[in-house]
């Protein structure tokens, strides 16, 4: 997604004013959100809702509205992530749990959700808002499964998936929806861009997945194996441990820092990166494939590309 006009820099500026006046300035909890707005991040989830809008359809306020929400409950998302995984750090800055503790960062969470909610309700569209509450419960039942899911190294890859496209996929689904929804995108293109939404979001989790294993910490902001230490069966550990009795062994008993190169190294040895990035690049496949007969309605070149950069990013 490098290679932006100048309408969608534009785009992604007046998200950003939005997103700083929805998190505000007053008290620990504006505080700690502000934290996690400077933290940074690539607005991939306010591009799709841009560029899924049918051109015509696209520079209104209610695109803006729902491009902030996305966002505002993706960073939700971390900020209740980071909690639950104890995480110092997320993309090299200290997280709200680490700075603020856990009661100020289930509240800041709690916040950003509640504000993604009260802008897209500016919108004026109920049914976009229906369509974010869908995906938020989506992401509450994702997070269960993966915590069900700890530990267990015979997790089937059809389990994972399923994972993936609650906790992921279903909020990329709905970032396109909303852009075809508010950019006057009649229901058989909806249909299109919500597969498409949810095959690149399952690919894009396959990809974080990798960089856990095999990425550099000074590029992603976190250390290698995150995954691994709080016992997360991420899609490269499940295919290893089904070919590499050190793996299994490591993930039924609970890895300890000491465990973390070793073992991922071994992954590594096992093909399992491979195999994962093969199925990363199925559901990319998919994805474009969803977009067949929209070309002359939205940007699909553009929402191609980030299909590209989802599965071959190196952050």
């Amino acid at each position: 997604m490098s290679v932006l006009a100048e309408p969608h820099l534009a785009y992604v500026e007046r998200v950003e004013r939005r997103l700083a006046d929805a998190v505000g300035e007053d008290g620990r909890v504006s505080e700690a959100g502000g934290q996690t707005l400077r933290s940074g991040g690539k607005r991939l989830r306010p591009l799709l809702v841009y560029l899924s809008a049918p051109t015509a359809g696209r520079d209104t306020d209610a695109v803006v509205s729902a491009g902030c929400a996305v966002e505002l409950v993706h960073m939700a998302t971390l900020v209740h992530d980071d909690q639950l995984d104890a995480a110092p750090l997320r993309r090299g800055r200290p997280t709200v749990w680490s700075t603020h503790g856990p009661v100020i960062a289930t509240a800041t969470g709690d916040h950003l959700f509640a504000r993604a909610f009260a802008e897209l309700v500016r919108s004026g569209e109920m049914r976009a808002v229906g369509l974010l509450a869908d995906a938020c419960l989506a992401l509450a039942r994702g997070e269960i499964l993966q915590r069900a899911q700890a530990g267990q190294v015979d997790t089937t890859v059809e389990l994972y998936l399923e994972r993936c496209r609650l906790k992921t996929g279903r909020l990329f689904a709905a970032a396109t929806m909303l852009g075809g929804l508010l950019g006057g995108l009649d229901d058989r293109g909806l249909a299109a861009l919500s597969r498409f939404g949810e095959s690149l979001g399952v690919a894009f989790q396959i990809a974080d997945d990798l960089l856990d294993c095999d990425g550099d910490p000074e590029t992603t902001g976190k250390p290698l194996g995150t995954d691994l230490l709080d016992g997360t069966v991420s899609l490269p550990l499940l295919l290893a441990a089904r070919h590499d009795r050190e793996v299994r062994r490591v993930l039924l008993r609970g890895a300890g820092p000491e465990d973390v190169l070793p073992t991922l190294a071994r992954v590594a040895a096992s093909g399992a990166l491979d195999q994962a990035r093969e199925e990363a690049r199925r559901l990319a496949a998919d994805a474009e494939q969803s977009l067949a007969g929209l070309d002359d309605r939205v940007e699909a070149d553009l929402l191609r590309a980030a299909v590209r950069t989802a599965v071959e990013r190196e952050r």
